[in-house]
Formats: C-alpha cells, structure tokens, sequence
C-alpha cells in the first residue's frame, strides 16, 4: 500500500471515535454493533465484556467486517471505510496496558463507567485489517478503492 493512501486511510480512522463492527453468530447470521475504539496506526481495538454477544462471535469465527465514517453534512463530503479483518482477544499484558493507556487518552470519561468491582470481565478486541475499502465521495459518488493489507 503507498504511503500517501495509507495515511489517509489512518488520518480517518484516527478522526472517528465511533465504529460498526459485524460479527458472525452462531445460526450463521452478522450482527452489527456500534463501538467506541481506539487505534494503533492500521491496528483498532475495542473494548467489551468478555461474555458480550460480539466477544463470544469472534471466539468462534475471528472473520469480522466493520465501517468508519467521518461526519458529513452531504452527499458529496461522504470519507469513510468499509474494512475486513481478523479480530483476536488481546492477552499479551503489555499490549494490554499499551491499549489501556490509549483509551483513557481517547475517551478521558472511560473512570466514569468503568465498573468497581471484578464482576466484570473486559476483553480488549484487536483487529488486523486484510482489506480495506476507501469510500471518499469528493473524488466522485460511490468513488472507492479497494486496498489489501
């Protein structure tokens, strides 16, 4: 991948805060779920429970495909990406921590919800892309280009 695209395919993914991400359920069907995530570069990462419906589909099927879309107020403003990859749950400690510390730089109100007790188990999700689709409409509508990882 150029350099150029790849900067801007993370110049996008570094604007966002919010993702789509479609895990494959047991009965074979997706299921889409908005997250807040944080990012490394190309690598993302989300947190959830470690019982949470989208944490026990990666278990089974690491197969995931997401979408981040920068705010737009029309058509013609449209930047976004559609990206499929592998999802894995984080359990090297120091890439735990690594990704701990970029939530809390991310998303300063994480204290606010964090639970207090240990009855909750977090799973921190990372997500290596295979295939990313650059969906930017001011080149043009419906303008993509499909770039392999």
């Amino acid at each position: 991948m150029e350099q150029t695209l790849k900067n801007q395919i993370i110049s996008i993914i570094d604007d966002a805060d919010d993702m789509t991400i479609a895990t494959i359920r047991d009965d074979g069907y997706p299921q889409a779920t908005t997250v807040s995530f944080m990012n490394d570069g190309l690598t993302i990462y989300f947190g959830t429970s470690a019982d949470s419906q989208k944490a026990m589909n990666i278990t089974k099927c690491d197969k995931v495909s997401l979408t981040i879309n920068r705010p737009y107020e029309d058509w013609n403003e449209i930047v976004g990406l559609s990206i499929g990859g592998k999802a894995s749950r984080v359990t090297d400690p120091k890439e735990f921590e690594n990704v701990v510390k970029l939530m809390f730089k991310k998303f300063p109100q994480i204290p606010e919800y964090t639970p207090t007790d240990d009855s909750v188990d977090l799973a921190i999700i990372r997500i290596d892309p295979i295939v990313i689709s650059l969906l930017d409409y001011r080149q043009g509508f419906g303008h993509t280009e499909l770039v392999s990882v």
